[in-house]
């Protein structure tokens, strides 16, 4: 590099061990907290790494056994922001022929009119720009990766710069996918900042189904015992209305889960193949069926919460004590209702068992957890618990209604009640399901998932005559 920028680079912390010379040298533009604990990470790995600063006496701690110079390296990474690209114009003599990763990111979309990594193509023509670790935070690239999700995107002009920046990144322990040409920077830069991008489906619609739910409700119990009853139970808004609508968003949501698995199948055995590709909206819908699941427990979850205050609450302790005191005043005892005996703890011992059934499905969707399953024990827990975990929720709903729908109270302003309006997806998830599991559906859809495809007669007709026709001509051939 220039005499000028030597005269300001100074050694830090020099390696001195000797295999260090044979190890390969990679450089470092930039001494922030991103660049750093990527040469932490690199000198880990094995590699010989150097910082390129603009201040090497006050560029603050650097990992032990890196240095701060100016030395010759083929691949170089720069953690510097787009405003601090312009020195580099100066090296562009040096850096010609050079590998430069551009690692940086913007604080918000369309910032700039074209890449950060285009850009400094174009300031350096010379060198060969990569696009790459810009989705990793400081702290994963300490850490290393902690998933076998944590993908590094790389995308540049040149494939043999590209595959060095892969060799690196493997190294490393992250999974690389490539993305194209420099034209896709813009798209890698958008990444890091989306919030919660599959999230959003699940969350809007957890979102709208609360929301309607509770209007619902309110309509239907607090509103219409003001308007008709001319009574104010208001209160019952904060504990009583949030426990119905939680459990009964939460159930629908878990059904949604498995709804599209169904529809998937009943697709597949309508075209006779699985080649065929599913439509877009179901696609996105099975790919954020994770997302949907673990909302759907987040809401079960604060539904056993605020079951559990239920024998703390004023109210439930002045009804209780009130009927006691009715039944003293009245010299009577009411009679044990075995009925209802069983019908209550079959409705706790129901919903219990479907809550832990829950608590499994969600704890086995979590990185650390589902990298040690296999495959067949993933989808054992997913999808066939999944289904028990739906039949429980659906069964403890059941035996909460017991009877209710046969009482004409129970339809106040001609509304179903809520639990009911719940029962109405799962329900239909399990009978479609029910009738995938028919051995002669369910061989059927074995031998599809396995390739076999129904060929239509007359597809198969013009195959047949096509196989005819070569076959006679290799005759003739022959003769």
């Amino acid at each position: 590099m220039s005499k000028e920028v030597n005269s300001e680079s100074v050694s830090l912390c020099p390696l001195s061990t000797p295999a260090a010379t044979e190890q390969e040298m990679l450089c470092i533009f930039g001494t922030g907290d991103l660049g750093r604990s990527l040469g932490q990470r690199l000198f880990q790995t094995g590699y010989k790494v150097v910082y390129g600063s603009r201040r090497p006496h006050s560029c603050g701690p650097l990992p032990p056994g890196t240095q701060v110079q100016t030395q010759s390296a083929r691949l170089v990474f720069v953690c510097i922001h787009r405003e601090n690209y312009n020195f580099l114009e100066t090296l562009a003599p040096q850096l010609k022929g050079k590998v430069l990763v551009d690692v940086s990111n913007n604080l918000k979309k369309n910032m700039y009119p074209e890449a950060n990594a285009e850009y400094l193509q174009r300031l350096i023509p010379g060198a060969q720009v990569v696009k790459g670790f810009n989705t990793l935070s400081a702290w994963a690239l300490q850490n290393g990766p902690s998933d076998a999700s944590r993908q590094v995107y790389v995308c540049g002009n040149s494939l043999e710069a590209k595959q060095a920046v892969i060799e690196v990144a493997t190294k490393l322990g992250f999974t690389v996918l490539d993305r194209g040409s420099l034209t896709a920077a813009r798209e890698l830069e958008d990444f890091p900042l989306q919030l919660f991008p599959e999230w959003r489906l699940p969350l809007q619609l957890a979102t709208g189904l609360t929301a309607f739910f509770f209007f619902y409700l309110l309509i239907r119990d607090v509103i219409y015992s003001y308007v008709v009853n001319d009574k104010d139970i208001s209160f019952r808004i904060m504990a009583s209305l949030a426990n119905k609508v939680f459990p009964i968003v939460s159930l629908i949501m878990l059904s949604l889960c498995y709804l599209p698995g169904v529809i998937a199948a009943f697709l597949q055995l309508y075209r006779g193949t699985k080649y065929k590709r599913f439509p877009d909206w179901l696609d996105r819908w099975m790919l954020c069926r994770k997302q949907l699941g673990l909302v759907a427990l987040a809401l079960a979850s604060l539904h056993v919460l605020y079951t559990l205050i239920i024998p703390i609450r004023y109210y439930v302790r002045y009804r209780l004590a009130a009927h006691t005191i009715s039944q003293i005043k009245e010299n009577k005892t009411s009679p044990f209702d075995t009925t209802m005996a069983w019908r209550t703890d079959s409705y706790y011992v129901i919903g219990i068992l479907g809550f832990g059934l829950y608590l499994l499905l969600g704890i086995t969707s979590l990185p650390s957890v589902s990298n040690v399953l296999s495959w067949r024990e993933f989808s054992f827990i997913q999808s066939k618990l999944g289904y028990l975990t739906l039949f429980f929720c659906t069964f403890h709903t059941y035996l909460y209604g017991w009877d209710k729908f046969l009482q004409p109270s129970s339809y106040k302003w001609f509304m179903l009640p809520g639990y009911m309006l719940s029962l109405v997806v799962p329900s239909v998830v399990l009978v479609l399901k029910l009738l995938l599991l028919l051995p002669c559906v369910d061989s059927t859809l074995t031998r599809i998932r396995q390739g076999w495809e129904r060929t239509d007669p007359e597809k198969k007709k013009k195959n047949y005559q096509s196989e005819l026709a070569v076959c006679s001509g290799l005759c003739l051939l022959h003769l």
